[in-house]
């Protein structure tokens, strides 16, 4: 990608912050209002590109799965969600990859760090995002985190990586 301007590059670093603060704050209505209708977020296992249709990834969901699990987490019968999670992420290496009309293409590292009733746990991940400028933002198109860890065995991810 070529010059990248100083407001584009403000604009998506603050979008994934924002995005990563409701995520750890559980605010699930927001969180949802950040997603485009043709969203896919994505959690692959076994490697960081695994064909989704053909192989088992931990989370692959469209827009109305995306809908249906946060309706499932505000239920509170997500007993490995109760009480919630206590998350604190931290976001770095935010690097615009592409852009295309109103399209952005962004990569990211991040580190969260979990405390639950089972105890404590740091997830280090590899994210990418496909971004669609919209007249108050943006919207993700596509949202696939690339768990550093995801060839192992590894605890419920029964909140939002």
């Amino acid at each position: 990608m070529g010059a990248v301007s100083e407001e584009l590059y403000r604009d998506v670093s603050q979008f994934i912050y924002r995005e990563a603060r409701l995520q750890d704050t559980h605010a699930y209505d927001d969180w949802e209002a950040l997603w485009d209708d043709e969203a896919i977020y994505w959690v692959p296992a076994n490697g960081a590109n695994p064909d989704p249709e053909r192989e088992m990834s931990f989370i692959y969901d469209n827009r109305s799965r995306i809908a249906l699990r946060i309706k499932q987490l505000k239920t509170g019968k997500r007993y490995t969600q109760t009480p919630p999670s206590q998350l604190a992420r931290v976001v770095s290496n935010i690097e615009l990859l592409d852009q295309e009309g109103d399209d952005v293409r962004v990569a990211t590292n991040a580190m969260v760090y979990e405390y639950c009733g089972r105890g404590e746990t740091v997830w280090a991940t590899r994210n990418e995002y496909e971004l669609r400028r919209v007249a108050d933002g943006f919207k993700m198109k596509k949202k696939k985190v690339v768990l550093a860890n995801n060839d192992k065995p590894i605890f419920t991810l029964s909140f939002l990586i």
